[in-house]
């Protein structure tokens, strides 16, 4: 699971954010760091089923998180 040069592209399209990084886990291999600059984002999933790969994002986002918006 290494296509990171691949994902960066795609998510910094995506988001039009030219920050966001997609970077290898030191000890996981089934998943993906994304980041934008040094802030964590969320976990990349590879999930491969019948013969086909998908990517499943996960975005945590903490109450704290909310508290910060201003809403």
């Amino acid at each position: 699971m290494q296509p990171v040069p691949t994902l960066n592209a795609y998510l910094r399209s995506k988001f039009n954010n030219d920050k966001i990084r997609v970077v290898t886990r030191p000890k996981k291999m089934d998943s993906l760091e994304v980041y934008i600059g040094e802030e964590f984002l969320g976990v990349l999933f590879l999930e491969a089923e019948r013969g086909r790969k998908s990517y499943i994002f996960e975005l945590p986002i903490l109450d704290f998180d909310l508290e910060d918006t201003g809403e």
